[in-house]
C-alpha cells in the first residue's frame, strides 16, 4: 500500500491551498478530485470573488488579515498576479438585522482602518449608486478582487512543482481511521496517509457519516448574473468598488472584471438540493428578485447577459470548520460556508501547519468541528 506522510480529499480552493501549503513545508501529499481539475460542480470555478477584512466578528477580521499576507506571498512564489484591489462598501438598511456598529467595532478591535459614509458621500464617490437615506456604510480601501479559477489552478500547479502527488478523477469512497493513521480507499485502490485534510465541501458527510461524524450541512445550488452596462468603463476597477447589501435578503457585486460586465448575485437564495441532484439551470424567479434589486441600486448596470450556478455547503451560523474531528484526530476538517474563498491561502497554511506540526500560529479556536448529527 502507498503511504504519505498527508492525503487531501478535495482540490476546490481549500484542498488545493492545503496540498500546496503541505508540499511547500516538505511533507509527501497526495491529493484526490473525484472529477476533472477546474471542474464547475462546486464552489471554486468561474472569475472574481470578493476579499475583504470587513466582518462584524474579530475572528474573521484576524483571518482574512492574515490572508492577505498569505495573498502577498502566494502572488509572489508564483510570479501571478491574482488581487486586484478595489475598495469596497457594505449598506446597512437601518431596519435590517445587521448592524454596521458590529463590524467598526470589529474592525477597530482588530486595527483595520475603515471609514462610515452617508449616501451624500458613497454617491459623490461612486455616482453609480442610488441609496437610500436610511443606510449606514462601512468603506474599506483594502477590499478588492481575486480571480477564483487561476488562483485554484496557480495553487495546483505550484502544489505539484513543490513535489505534491494529485490524482483527479479519482473518488475516494471510503475513510479508514486506525491507530496509525486513516487508509483512504479510492476508485484505484488504497493509500495510506498519517494525516488527511478533508475539503470536500457539500460532499464532505458522504465520508463522515459512515464514521458516526457527520457536520451539519445545509446544501443550495447559489448563482451569480453578468449586467452589460451601457458604459461600461464607468464600472471598471479604479471607478467602481465592490460592494454588499446587509439585510434580510443579502446582495453583492462587482466592478468590470476580464470583461464589459458587472456582476452580482444573491447571497443564500434558499434554492436547496443535493449534489446529486443539482440541475446547474438557473432560477427564473431568482434572476429576476436580483435584477430587480440591481436595477435599483445601479440604475446603469443594464440588461443581464448570463447567469452561472455554483453550490454551498452551509454549516450552522456560517461558521468556519477548520480542525481535526474529536474522535478521529487525524481527520482534519475544512468548511468555509459559502463565504471563504477570500481566505483560501491562510486556510491551506493552516490546514498544512495542523496536519505537519500538530498546531497552527493563526487563532482557530472559533472554527472546532461541532458535534456529530446524532444517526438516523
Amino acid at each position: 500500500m502507498e503511504s504519505f506522510e498527508a492525503a487531501v480529499v478535495g482540490m476546490g480552493a481549500l484542498g488545493s491551498a492545503a496540498a500546496y501549503h503541505l508540499a511547500r513545508k516538505g511533507a509527501r501529499v497526495v491529493a484526490f478530485e473525484q472529477f476533472e481539475l477546474g471542474h464547475v460542480r462546486g464552489a471554486s470555478h468561474d472569475t472574481s470573488r470578493i476579499v475583504r477584512t470587513s466582518y462584524g466578528a474579530p475572528q474573521y477580521v484576524r483571518l482574512a488579515q492574515s490572508a492577505y499576507q498569505d495573498w502577498a506571498d502566494l502572488e509572489r512564489e508564483s510570479g501571478e498576479r491574482l488581487m486586484s484591489i478595489t475598495g469596497g462598501v457594505i449598506f446597512f438598511p437601518a431596519d435590517g438585522p445587521y448592524s454596521a456598529s458590529d463590524f467598526t467595532a470589529a474592525l477597530e478591535e482588530c486595527g483595520a482602518p475603515h471609514e462610515m459614509l452617508t449616501p451624500a458621500e458613497v454617491h459623490k464617490r461612486w455616482p453609480q449608486f442610488r441609496i437610500p437615506e436610511n443606510v449606514e456604510i462601512v468603506y474599506t480601501a483594502d477590499s478588492g478582487i481575486v480571480h477564483a479559477a487561476r488562483t485554484v489552478a496557480t495553487l495546483q500547479m505550484r502544489a505539484r512543482a513543490h513535489g505534491a502527488d494529485i490524482r483527479d478523477r479519482t473518488p475516494v469512497q471510503r475513510l479508514t481511521p486506525g491507530g496509525s493513521g486513516v487508509v483512504l480507499h479510492t476508485a484505484n485502490g488504497d493509500i495510506r496517509a498519517d494525516r488527511v485534510i478533508l475539503a470536500a465541501d457539500a460532499w464532505t458527510n458522504t465520508l463522515l457519516e459512515p464514521l458516526g461524524a457527520a457536520i451539519p450541512l445545509d446544501v443550495m445550488q447559489e448563482q451569480v448574473t453578468y449586467f452589460r452596462p451601457d458604459d461600461p468603463d464607468d464600472f471598471g476597477r479604479e471607478r467602481f468598488p465592490v460592494w454588499i447589501w446587509e439585510d434580510e435578503q443579502c446582495f453583492y457585486g462587482f466592478p468590470t472584471y476580464g470583461e464589459p460586465t458587472i456582476k452580482a448575485a444573491r447571497d443564500v437564495s434558499g434554492n436547496r438540493m443535493m449534489p446529486d441532484e443539482r440541475s446547474f439551470v438557473p432560477s427564473a424567479e431568482l434572476t429576476e428578485q436580483l435584477s430587480s434589486f440591481v436595477h435599483g441600486l445601479i440604475p446603469a448596470s443594464g440588461p443581464d447577459l448570463r447567469t452561472v450556478t455554483c453550490q454551498y455547503a452551509l454549516t450552522p451560523d456560517r461558521r468556519f470548520v477548520i480542525s481535526p474531528l474529536r474522535q478521529h484526530p487525524d481527520i482534519i476538517v475544512a468548511l468555509a460556508a459559502g463565504h471563504g474563498f477570500k481566505f483560501t491561502p491562510a486556510i491551506g497554511r493552516i490546514l498544512a501547519e495542523l496536519a505537519v506540526d500538530g498546531r497552527t500560529s493563526d487563532d482557530i479556536s472559533a472554527f472546532v468541528a461541532p458535534t456529530p448529527v446524532p444517526a438516523g
